[in-house]
């Protein structure tokens, strides 16, 4: 079964901008707050659009399709870890990338803004690396 990754292939690619250009801009202007901004959002869509390939990539394993579209996020990778798709290490920093993504909904601020700016390369890594598990699937 091919899975279309082409749209997180566009939001990673989006991200990736965001990130370059954020790091060319003055903190405190208005480009670093917009890039900042373009990269905070860039972050949530290609985290859900992560997990929800995941799912996708996961439903072999599973009885029905029902069964796996029961899953919430943190569960689809702890499924990827026992089923060996990701080691533990991945599986660790998906789960601090949900809990930062999880915190939006409460803080839009700088601290949470710099928080997910600090998870970038890592997160670029690992997304990545899904999109290959994903394919090869």
């Amino acid at each position: 079964m091919t899975i279309n990754t082409e749209y997180l292939e566009r939001c990673i690619e989006t991200l990736e901008k965001s990130y370059e250009l954020i790091k060319k801009s003055e903190e405190g202007s208005i480009d670093y707050e917009i890039y900042r901004n373009a990269l905070v959002k860039g972050f949530e869509i290609t985290l859900e659009q992560s997990g929800k390939l995941l799912r996708k990539r996961l439903a072999p394993f599973f009885a029905s399709k029902k069964a796996v579209d029961t899953l919430v996020f943190k569960d689809l990778f702890r499924h990827a870890l026992k089923h060996s798709l990701l080691n533990e290490d991945e599986v660790n920093r998906w789960m601090k990338y949900r809990d930062n993504r999880n915190n939006t909904a409460h803080d839009y601020g700088k601290a949470f803004a710099e928080e997910t700016l600090s998870l970038m390369d890592n997160f670029l890594q690992d997304v990545y690396h899904l999109k290959d598990i994903i394919n090869n699937g």
